[in-house]
């Protein structure tokens, strides 16, 4: 999609080489993710060098880029709302994120998934672009470049990694030490490696962390794996849910007369509705659930 080529990444760039190649790669399947890569790499790299020649070249050719491609996504919501743009990001990262962390707790280990943990901490690197991460995001991206580069560094020394978090609170983790170990992996990775995939996977829950509940590793993962496993499927058949209580006052919530709605709680009550989105397209109806009460109630109530 984005047809003006880059000249030669500066050096005061290189730390933004993996969220350009990123974007790159998701250019025809994902451009909308892809786009925000790319702004992401503007918006940092006009922090770390905008002076110099060579910088000032490439961020201008890099700013071109941005701007067809938003001339090409034309009235994409998520390019003309920075509400639907971070959610579809986040929910696209916690895609990754929850495919290879399901990988991980199978015990099945390959560079395929090892790319998707890293990949899914870039795009939580690229949601800054929409403001300040929250603690659950930055956590989510601790433990993705952790265990890229060590179960990375594992299978390089013929050893065999240990499922889970496992080890990770002895360990002194060194956040530029793992996401260089972890990002060389993405050098020697250029064809994803085949793996048997079950969206039925539990949701994981490790220590300190939080993953949200509901997208189990959704079918069309976006690490590439390979769409037939040689796996032949029966009839799916709709996995029990725990639906979680309506509060009975919603049922006849009316929005009092003296109830003054400020700009951010409009967009908080987008926000959860777009979650409430995102969450049935997984068929996750408990968080869906959650989520349209939260609106409600905030737009009645004024309250969360």
């Amino acid at each position: 999609m984005a047809a003006t080529a880059l000249p030669p990444l500066p050096e005061q760039f290189k730390s933004l080489q993996h969220h350009l190649r990123t974007g790159q790669e998701l250019d025809k399947r994902e451009p909308v993710v892809a786009y925000y890569c790319r702004l992401y790499a503007m918006q940092t790299g006009m922090k770390l060098d905008s002076k110099t020649p060579e910088c000032r070249k490439f961020l201008s050719k890099l700013m071109d880029q941005l701007e067809t491609m938003k001339k090409q996504l034309g009235d994409n919501e998520a390019i003309t709302q920075e509400i639907v743009g971070c959610a579809h990001v986040e929910n696209y990262a916690l895609k990754m994120f929850l495919y290879a962390d399901n990988e991980d707790r199978a015990g099945r280990f390959h560079k395929n998934m090892i790319k998707s943990f890293y990949t899914a901490s870039l795009l939580i690197d690229v949601l800054s672009v929409f403001g300040e991460l929250t603690e659950e995001n930055v956590q989510h991206r601790k433990y993705a470049r952790w265990k890229a580069a060590y179960i990375h560094n594992c299978l390089k020394n013929g050893e065999t990694p240990q499922p889970g978090p496992i080890g990770m609170e002895e360990e002194d983790y060194d956040a530029e030490t793992e996401d260089a170990s972890s990002s060389a992996l993405l050098t020697q990775v250029s064809q994803p490696s085949s793996s048997t995939y079950d969206p039925n996977m539990p949701t994981s829950n490790y220590t300190g962390i939080h993953i949200p509940p509901g997208a189990h590793a959704p079918a069309n993962t976006p690490a590439e794996v390979p769409h037939s496993t040689g796996v032949t499927s029966n009839t799916v058949q709709p996995i029990p849910q725990n639906i979680p209580a309506v509060d009975p006052s919603l049922y006849n919530a009316k929005s009092a007369g003296e109830v003054r709605l400020t700009p951010e709680d409009f967009a908080r009550a987008q926000k959860y509705c777009k979650y409430a989105g995102s969450a049935l397209q997984y068929e996750d109806v408990s968080t869906a659930v959650q989520n349209l009460q939260k609106a409600l109630k905030l737009l009645t109530t004024g309250r969360e």
